[in-house]
């Protein structure tokens, strides 16, 4: 049983990185000072403090919140074409937080450090090829072209191609699309 107390502190450290998140999808990561989030999340210093002791664990924190809802872009449970429409919507909405995870991306190391699922999604991908017939597809690199077309090409779209489009119809075309390239390359029926 998780004690009222308990119950506070993941209350209050969930308002605390909901807040960074806010902060960072509306001004950018350099806006991010624990002076601000203490004001924003409307807690005081010291309690700030005993959640995150500077300001680098509490970004880690954001991209941990980030990795959990992209989560489900990748879970089976949802059906491919909603799950392609939330990681597009999560980055459109959240694109100053997507842009942590294009960083990340970027920076030299094995990409399973920083994302533990990498393995399953090229397995994933690699078994859907097979199971299609195709013997030399590199799933690995497929993986990756389907990545940063997922999280970097909307936020080009928006930001340079049709800024004044509504997030839904971005939303919309961007799921078509990416299950038209699935169906093309023989990794979805249809």
């Amino acid at each position: 049983m998780v004690s009222s107390r308990n119950k506070g502190f993941e209350a209050t450290h969930q308002v605390i990185v909901e807040t960074a998140v806010s902060l960072i999808s509306g001004k950018g990561v350099d806006a991010l000072s624990m002076a601000a989030i203490s004001r924003a999340a409307g807690v005081n210093r010291t309690t700030l403090y005993y959640h995150f002791a500077h300001r680098e664990e509490l970004i880690e924190a954001v991209k941990d919140w980030s990795a959990q809802q992209l989560t489900r872009g990748f879970s089976d449970e949802m059906p491919r074409e909603e799950r392609i429409a939330h990681i597009t919507r999560f980055v459109l909405e959240n694109s100053e937080v997507a842009k942590l995870f294009i960083d990340d991306f970027l920076t030299p190391g094995d990409i399973r450090t920083r994302y533990p699922r990498w393995d399953a999604l090229v397995g994933g991908i690699g078994c859907d090829a097979r199971a299609a017939g195709s013997d030399n597809f590199d799933a690995e690199i497929y993986s990756l072209i389907m990545l940063t077309a997922a999280f970097i090409a909307p936020r080009v779209f928006v930001g340079s191609v049709r800024p004044d489009m509504p997030v839904d119809e971005v939303v919309d075309r961007f799921s078509k699309e990416h299950l038209r390239v699935l169906k093309r390359d023989g990794l979805l029926d249809g």
